[in-house]
């Protein structure tokens, strides 16, 4: 009889073990590291395939496919863009790698040149406490409210002054 409780005491204990490291299993793919690639994959040997001088704005489609967006002003270059992003758990993602591929082109529609830009140009912005910073005085919710009281009828207001005039007291 022991003998019996002791084997179901152990066997509680094994299935209890198994649901808490199964229950471990489960919640550790949450705290892996997510990755995220969007927009252009560039691929180095197509990219190194474009000549200046030689292709144009077809053969570059061609080769490339559609650019993520165009200039819209001046000469019209043709811009492919890759960003990498990690992210850990719960916090937000940060860039872990960017390409920007700018491909110009002269008035004709040949490509004058292919230019790489990374990382050193992302702009890193951080709002200040959630406010935009403006010209002008910082008042408080009562200035706002009593700021006008007594500024009615002040100093050169007109109506009710004192000053000469062909009224009847001013003659």
């Amino acid at each position: 009889m022991a003998t019996a409780r002791l084997e179901i005491r152990m066997r509680l204990k094994t299935v209890s073990l198994m649901m808490a490291l199964g229950c471990i299993a489960a919640t550790l793919p949450g705290c892996t590291r997510v990755r995220t690639y969007q927009g252009y994959l560039v691929d180095n040997l197509l990219v190194d395939s474009i000549q200046p001088g030689v292709d144009n704005r077809e053969s570059v489609q061609g080769t490339l496919g559609t650019p993520t967006f165009e200039s819209q002003f001046g000469t019209r270059d043709w811009y492919y863009v890759s960003r990498n992003m990690k992210q850990l758990a719960f916090a937000n993602p940060a860039v872990d790698a960017q390409t920007i591929l700018r491909v110009r082109f002269d008035t004709a529609g040949n490509v004058v040149g292919v230019d790489r830009k990374g990382m050193e140009d992302i702009a890193k912005l951080s709002p200040k406490d959630g406010k935009t910073p403006t010209l002008g005085r910082d008042r408080g919710l009562l200035e706002d409210i009593f700021g006008n009281i007594g500024a009615v009828g002040a100093a050169g207001a007109g109506a009710g002054g004192t000053g000469g005039g062909s009224g009847p007291n001013g003659g």
